[in-house]
């Protein structure tokens, strides 16, 4: 394999893990220690969540949930052999999605790859229109200096194989409370018990999504929010998916632990949230440090469309 070679499946390798990474983050649930003051996020229900039904109890989680705007974020994630990977930072869903995550590659053919060049820890910020990621000092050296990537959502659209409306929906979407969505969407909702969870009382539910089954199962959400699930479930190639949830007793997310039999290998995230309301700051690095995705990918001799993984 040539180093050019490397460079490109590599660059893939970080576009579309860090894609999986804040989705992961996004579709899944948590919060750990303190549920952050006195946020948006605030429910009334106390104690009395653990005895109204289970789907009551998830349509008040999905509401508090999306309305706490911001979090503080904890997952692990691991998709079959491709890669598993540990992040941490902080999120904002109040306006589009935008935050920062500190990424680590720990297994996996991506964790092999990136270690080849240095940068098995990385950087990403996510914006309105484009993440960017730090690939460190021993990548900076091969590309001209520069250390970090700016992914245009539009671009990535092309990598992924999708349109890149879709890419920037996907990120959209990936907010707290679709985990909470996907379970009632389950038409399998069920409480399993009450547990105590890095120091609070939540309240236990799970389920199991069957996306060919999403046509008659429509009585929990509207059909509109069940046509979108069914389509991003199916665009990122998964059939079934099971769904544990703990809601704390102010109708907020605690932890999340989601698997998926996807066309990649079975992929399996754990999700924690703290600090409902944090204040978040992203800013977009120096343009002197910044190389755009589709350029490098041109002075390459390749186009975004064709550098998926393993090309």
């Amino acid at each position: 394999m040539t180093s050019t070679t490397a460079r490109r499946i590599t660059l893939s390798v970080v576009a579309v893990t860090s894609l999986t990474a804040v989705a992961a983050c996004g579709s899944s649930g948590g919060s750990s220690g303190s549920s952050g003051g006195s946020g948006k996020g605030d429910g009334a229900a106390g104690r009395g969540l653990a005895h109204v039904s289970p789907v009551a109890a998830l349509r008040s989680a999905d509401t508090s949930t999306a309305a706490a705007d911001s979090a503080r974020v904890s997952m692990t994630t691991s998709i079959g052999t491709l890669m598993s990977m540990k992040g941490d930072g902080t999120l904002d869903w109040g306006d589009g999605l935008t935050g920062t995550l500190k990424l680590t590659y720990t297994g996996g053919t991506v964790a092999e790859t990136m270690r080849r060049i240095g940068a098995t820890t990385m950087e990403a910020r996510y914006l309105p229109d484009a993440y960017y990621a730090h690939m460190g000092d021993a990548y900076a050296r091969q590309t001209g200096g520069k250390h970090w990537i700016a992914y245009r959502y539009e671009d990535l659209g092309a990598l992924a194989g999708g349109s890149g409306e879709y890419m920037q929906e996907q990120l959209k979407n990936a907010t707290p409370n679709q985990s909470v969505k996907l379970l009632l969407a389950s038409g399998d909702v069920r409480k399993v018990g009450e547990a105590t969870v890095r120091g609070e009382h939540t309240t236990h539910y799970a389920g199991t999504v069957n996306v060919a089954d999403f046509a008659g199962k429509t009585s929990n959400l509207p059909k509109r929010q069940m046509d979108e699930l069914k389509k991003q479930l199916s665009e990122a190639g998964v059939t079934t998916e099971s769904i544990d949830i703990w809601v704390n007793d102010r109708n907020l997310l605690v932890k999340k632990v989601e698997k998926a039999d996807m066309a990649t290998g079975t992929m399996t995230n754990t999700a924690y949230y703290s600090d409902y309301g944090v204040k978040t700051s992203v800013q977009v690095p120096p343009a002197g440090d910044t190389m755009d995705f589709k350029d490098l990918m041109k002075s390459q001799g390749a186009t975004a469309g064709g550098t998926g993984i393993g090309s």
